[in-house]
């Protein structure tokens, strides 16, 4: 049988999605669980790309469908699962081969594991993927890092699965050992920002113009036809426009008004603060989000206090409305600016150079703070109109 040009261990919703979308852009991947039913099952669900999917039911049967050098890409829980899964793969592995681990790791434990590797033979690629189960299964927005070698390995297979913008693939080496966990982490700070804005404006057209969630609906819909054209903004005004198939009433009055996170945009800010460089508009999203989660406490201080009460705005509201166009936008650029000057300070903090022009493109589709404003942030870099 012909050898599959990459890896996969972890048939989850992600992995399962990205292993689809590898197989289906026409390169073999040979893919393992450690619960067999669940690799199984992919391939019975793999339709017509079935012939493209080699199952595998242990990882030296796994080592031996993949074409050397080996990349093989991890798709479990990030933490101490990585690491057993790394220790794991190192006694099946050959030297050249390459493990990538595609979840949502603090890029601290990339670079330690990207160290660990060195002397191993084996080399080790941190890579940031955007876009969500969407993404993953049609074209995600990739940020790699590690060696310059093991990227050129997997490049043909990874800019094939990405995210394209104007047929530029969104898909990139952007450094060595954490630099492509880091941009992630720092896209999902600037992803908070963005959606806690998104809220606020939302909070005062309901609260301070008595706006219903569907009106609200055609508004953030009318935003997304000029600047700012943007996949939050697009999927807000879908979101607000449903309604909850139970009660039938907006899906956004029945769901609870208490937000969980995963840790990157926490990460995003300690590594501000690390770096001396103020990103204060996720520092807030991130304070925001904690606020929202502790919503036993927020009662218990509104029984004891009470809300304030709602003032409401008064004025012309086609003028308003324009206001809070206008003030988003600006939010937006100010929140998109303060990720971008954070990565320039870890740039050189850890001798990355991360190329800014580059991380404005490969964002500019496929993840979720994809926008028009990007195009424009990228057409500006390359200009020389930032470092």
């Amino acid at each position: 049988m012909e050898k599959a040009e990459i890896g996969l261990i972890g048939l989850g919703t992600m992995g399962s999605n990205l292993a689809l979308n590898i197989a289906e852009k026409g390169h073999r991947i040979a893919v393992f669980n450690r619960t067999a039913a669940r690799t199984d099952a992919f391939v019975d669900n793999a339709g017509a790309l079935r012939d493209m999917v080699v199952p595998c039911y242990s990882l030296e049967e796994l080592a031996a469908a993949i074409r050397p050098p080996r990349p093989i890409i991890i798709m479990v829980l990030a933490g101490k699962p990585v690491d057993e899964q790394i220790a794991a793969l190192r006694g099946v592995l050959s030297a050249n081969d390459i493990v990538i681990d595609a979840g949502n790791a603090n890029f601290r434990d990339t670079m330690r594991r990207f160290s660990e590797l060195s002397d191993s033979g084996l080399t080790f690629i941190g890579m940031g993927v955007s876009g969500g189960e969407e993404g993953a299964r049609h074209g995600p927005s990739i940020m790699v890092g590690g060696t310059e070698q093991s990227w050129k390995r997997v490049e043909k297979v990874l800019t094939a699965i990405s995210a394209k913008f104007r047929d530029e693939p969104c898909a990139a080496w952007l450094g060595t050992d954490g630099a492509g966990h880091f941009v992630k982490t720092i896209h999902n700070g600037i992803e908070y920002a963005d959606m806690q804005m998104i809220a606020e404006i939302y909070g005062i057209l309901r609260d301070g113009l008595s706006m219903g969630p569907r009106e609200i609906a055609q508004v953030f819909a009318g935003w997304n036809k000029g600047r700012l054209n943007s996949y939050l903004i697009e999927i807000t005004a879908k979101v607000l426009a449903a309604d909850d198939p139970k009660t039938g009433q907006p899906v956004v009055d029945v769901i609870l008004d208490r937000a969980g996170q995963k840790g990157t945009g926490k990460w995003s800010v300690i590594e501000a603060q690390q770096l001396g460089i103020p990103a204060t508009a996720i520092e807030a999203a991130v304070a925001a989000r904690v606020l929202s989660s502790i919503k036993d406490e927020r009662l218990a201080a509104e029984k004891g206090y009470g809300n304030g009460g709602v003032t409401p705005i008064s004025g012309d509201k086609d003028a308003l409305l324009g206001d809070l166009e206008l003030a988003l936008f600006a939010g937006k650029i100010a929140a998109y600016a303060q990720g971008f000057a954070v990565m320039s300070g870890a740039s050189k903090e850890f001798n990355w150079n991360l190329p800014m022009p580059t991380i404005a493109k490969i964002w500019r589709a496929g993840c979720i703070i994809r926008s028009q404003l990007l195009d424009t942030m990228a057409e500006a870099f390359g200009s020389g109109g930032g470092a």
